[in-house]
């Protein structure tokens, strides 16, 4: 039951009728835990703490550090040095004193995973590496968990959810996680400062959707975002068989060894090859934005991957399509949409991406 500093507090989602009282009882009865108390964690946790989401749980062994500072806004300059989850749980305590707090500022392994996730309802992956996405999708699968998914790269964002109801598992999207050298992160690449902002705030409309099980979430579905641009895409992702094996039972993240990828790879040296010869060479697509494309490129079109399902029609069906990116993620995923979109041809993703080895 809402006690009556409550009813104060949530006026604004009482008199929603999407909501209302029964709405944000759900809240208040949910547990949350949130994977990462860094760019997309903090807006993920303000929000949710201010919503009233009953128990918010934190997993983050990290310290804060000056350079964060220029996106993770829950932080201040006095508080360098200090652990994130608990620097996290002290200011959002101070934010709605209605909500609990269960701090954990530990790393995620395959040892602590399944008891972490175990108590909640619900799981917010807003980690920053791909070993630890892995690690959470599969803990989530394996304990029947809803997730809600996010990731910033420069620009560019991505929201989803992942294993709702019977739903697409993030690696129907990724179907295995790419080499150490094939996935830098913003440390090594930058991200604009308000990204982590935007796409955390949509991770916590879909958590609040699901609790309150109202409006469409993103299952099935994965909602990007172009900032430079202002410009959102959502493309439908489908449940692969992959979805339905069993998962390794004591993998490291660092290995996430599963089954082979659907798209065909093709490295930088065989596809450079391949484009020297006089026929029969591959339709080459870059998918990447605009900028990135005329800054450096190995030819071929180019055809941001935003707008890629316009232009399905316009991909020669008696070519092999090899598509390429900055790193090989934006590619894979442009691979896969075109083949679930029913294109006959053959198709590759270059592994590693343009700048690849």
């Amino acid at each position: 039951m809402l006690q009556k500093e409550e009813l104060k507090r949530y006026n604004r989602h009482l008199i929603l009728p999407e909501i209302g009282y029964a709405g944000q009882e759900k809240l208040k009865a949910a547990k949350v835990l949130v994977i990462g108390a860094g760019g997309l964690g903090c807006p993920v946790l303000q929000y949710l703490a201010a919503a009233g989401v009953g128990t918010l749980g934190v997993v983050d062994d990290d310290v804060v550090d000056y350079s964060n500072l220029q996106r993770q806004i829950l932080f201040s300059t006095a508080d360098a040095g200090r652990k994130k989850a608990e620097v996290a749980a002290e200011k959002l305590a101070a934010l709605n004193p209605f909500v609990s707090f269960q701090v954990q500022p530990v790393r995620l392994t395959p040892d602590n995973a399944a008891a972490l996730f175990q108590p909640y309802d619900l799981i917010v992956d807003g980690s920053d590496n791909f070993p630890t996405r892995y690690l959470v999708n599969d803990t989530c699968v394996a304990l029947n968990k809803p997730l809600v998914f996010g990731s910033v790269f420069k620009f560019d964002g991505q929201v989803a959810v992942f294993n709702y109801q019977g739903g697409p598992t993030y690696r129907c999207l990724y179907p295995t996680p790419p080499a150490a050298d094939e996935s830098p992160n913003c440390a090594d690449i930058g991200v604009v400062g308000v990204l982590p902002g935007l796409i955390g705030l949509y991770m916590a409309n879909e958590v609040i959707k699901l609790i309150c099980g109202i409006g469409t979430p993103l299952s099935g579905k994965l909602l990007l975002l172009d900032a430079l641009e202002a410009r959102t895409s959502i493309f439908t992702v489908r449940r692969s068989a992959a979805a339905d094996q069993p998962l390794p039972q004591t993998a490291a993240p660092e290995s996430c060894q599963v089954t082979k990828p659907p798209v065909a790879q093709v490295s930088l040296m065989e596809l450079t090859e391949w484009l020297e010869q006089e026929e029969d060479q591959p339709y080459l697509v870059d998918v990447r934005e605009p900028q990135e494309f005329t800054s450096y490129n190995l030819g071929g079109v180019n055809i941001p991957f935003a707008d890629l399902p316009e232009q399905l029609t316009q991909l020669p069906a008696d070519k092999t399509i090899v598509f390429c990116c900055g790193t090989g993620q934006r590619s894979l995923a442009a691979a896969t949409l075109v083949q679930e979109a029913g294109f006959t041809g053959e198709v590759y993703n270059l592994r590693g991406g343009v700048l690849g080895n």
